[in-house]
């Protein structure tokens, strides 16, 4: 969920040699494109459309290239993965080689640090009804259940980057 510590994740991962596929990005560049200013509703607004007219795995299947760009000299780690479809689609794809690490805080600590954000700051009401609106429009809870790693985030960012270490040297094992 939103704040729980993805990205922070996904640098331990790139700093330990992986490339890091963030599907915001497909986001970012669709509102850009669209000349929208990024806020949280704008961000949703894109988000549901792209699912709406594209299909509820179009974040897995426009970001396939990337990531298959990428295996090519090196594991990936995916920053962003939130629907059910784009889980089953990477699963299907990448099957044995596909590992997801979930990434958990509760919502108190996750709003606190979400309204405390320099960029990309959400109040604790925005943060709910983001949480809201991916449980029940996107399956976001699926992932998260399916899991073969997860991390829980509710002490300091040493631990979380230790943990996430931790989690890519055992990856990295399984090659």
């Amino acid at each position: 969920m939103t704040g729980a510590g993805k990205s922070e994740v996904s640098k331990v991962f790139e700093q330990e040699g992986f490339t890091v596929i963030r599907f915001g990005d497909l986001t970012d560049g669709e509102m850009k494109r669209r000349g929208l200013k990024p806020s949280e509703a704008s961000e949703r607004q894109v988000r549901e459309l792209l699912r709406r007219e594209q299909g509820p795995a179009v974040y897995a299947e426009l970001n396939q290239p990337r990531i298959e760009h990428a295996l090519k000299s090196s594991d990936a780690v995916i920053d962003g993965l939130y629907s059910w479809e784009e889980y089953n689609c990477l699963k299907s794809c990448y099957t044995d080689s596909f590992y997801l690490v979930a990434v958990w805080s509760s919502p108190r600590t996750r709003y606190a640090r979400l309204a405390s954000r320099a960029s990309r700051s959400l109040t604790p009401e925005e943060a709910a009804s983001r949480d809201r609106s991916e449980i029940e429009n996107i399956a976001k809870g699926g992932p998260i259940a399916m899991a073969d790693f997860t991390i829980i985030n509710e002490s300091s960012l040493e631990d979380l980057k230790k943990e996430a270490a931790r989690i890519a040297a055992k990856l990295r094992w399984k090659k």
